[in-house]
């Protein structure tokens, strides 16, 4: 069995899937994925899509908001509230991104910040997005003790030395359909390196729709595309990086943990 790590089921553009949610779900489900992860990019359309989900016990759903979608400030009360709803099986995604919005560099840290102050608050892990900033990322984490809470870089495309800094903080790696892609060598070789039981595989819906599924709308189903390609690079059977990376998840996700025995 698989798990989508992370996912954004409120932003599938569902007419051009020409699907309905349970439709997407149920793909899902006939290709051996257990259980979703549906990702906060905003505080102000989290209850929206914590609404969306809620019928469906393979969903769990993490409060945060974005560094590409986020105010000047974030709002760090709101967030706390919301976090702490017992749903919320994680903290994110937040972290910072100088690829698309490098003037926003200050907003972004003190944003991220506050995600880390919360998560440590509520001992919830943090998802965290990370482009065009790896030391400033990593330098963060360790300033303000996001170890204590624990967490996921997720989509990772960075380099080894700072895959290698998260991992001696206690994080996990995701990786994305962006490892299907030709382009991808480099990242391909970090995989490689990394330890299997750190690893998590992801879609990011409806982005990255991995090969051989590159130019339509991503979803979760094809998780296990990102899988098999992953337990080529890791010289494993699919079989065994299903197994890893299931355990992985809940490992680090232990309230998504707990609403699957629940369920």
């Amino acid at each position: 069995m698989f798990v989508d790590s992370h996912c954004h089921l409120d932003r599938l553009e569902l007419d051009k899937l020409g699907l309905s949610l349970e439709q997407v779900l149920n793909n899902a489900t006939q290709r051996n994925i257990e259980h979703l992860l549906c990702v906060s990019v905003s505080l102000a359309e989290y209850p929206a899509m914590a609404e969306l989900v809620k019928p469906y016990a393979q969903v769990s759903v993490s409060c945060g908001e974005h560094p590409l979608h986020q105010s000047d400030s974030v709002d760090v009360d709101l967030l706390a509230r919301l976090a702490a709803q017992p749903e919320v099986v994680a903290v994110g995604e937040t972290g910072l991104d100088y690829f698309y919005n490098p003037d926003s560099k200050l907003s972004q840290q003190d944003g991220f910040v506050k995600h880390i102050s919360v998560a440590r608050q509520l001992n919830k892990p943090l998802i965290i997005h990370t482009r065009d900033a790896r030391a400033d990322t990593i330098n963060l984490m360790k300033t303000h003790q996001a170890g204590d809470a624990g967490g996921v870089l997720h989509c990772f495309t960075e380099n080894y030395e700072m895959a290698k800094a998260a991992l001696d903080l206690g994080f996990y790696i995701s990786i994305s359909g962006i490892m299907t892609f030709r382009n991808a060598t480099e990242l391909r070789e970090v995989v490689k390196k990394l330890p299997l039981d750190r690893l998590l595989i992801e879609t990011d819906a409806p982005y990255l729709a991995p090969v051989p599924h590159r130019g339509k709308t991503n979803q979760p189903a094809y998780v296990t595309d990102v899988a098999a390609a992953m337990a080529e690079v890791k010289v494993v059977t699919l079989e065994q990086l299903a197994r890893q990376t299931t355990t992985n998840f809940y490992q680090l996700f232990t309230l998504a943990a707990a609403k699957r025995q629940a369920a």
